[in-house]
């Protein structure tokens, strides 16, 4: 027997289904919405880049889940070697918290003009997305 009310248990079960993830349309290279729906993997894309570009903490609207703490970086000279390292498992803990996410692969950051540039592929449940951030 459970302390919970019937109908708290059965949102719970109804939980365990995924639907087809949904987002307002972005263009990358602006940042501007394109007034378009999107479904699925560039929902999930979508997603992804909005998380990416929210820093953790920083707003209360937000779940203390969500965002990525990539300011650390600011003002720092870290190697390549320690950004492919620390910059992947910041991007991972930040995007898994999506049911659709398994993953992440072929990392990849370089430092371009004093900017780091990440290139991955997150595997998902309904695909691989490729970002370039």
């Amino acid at each position: 027997m459970s302390i919970l009310p019937s109908f708290v248990q059965k949102k719970q079960a109804d939980t365990t289904s995924l639907k087809v993830p949904a987002e307002y349309g972005i263009d990358f290279e602006t940042g501007q919405l394109t007034g378009k729906k999107v479904y699925g993997l560039e929902a999930i894309k979508v997603w992804i880049w909005l998380c990416l570009q929210t820093e953790r903490y920083r707003y209360q609207i937000y779940s203390q889940n969500y965002g990525v703490s990539l300011e650390q970086y600011i003002g720092q000279s870290p190697t390549e070697d320690f950004l492919n390292m620390d910059c992947r498992d910041e991007i991972e803990e930040a995007i898994m918290i999506n049911p659709y996410i398994t993953g992440i692969i072929e990392f990849e950051a370089v430092i371009v003009k004093n900017r780091v540039r990440m290139k991955f592929t997150v595997n998902t449940l309904l695909g691989e997305v490729r970002m370039d951030v």
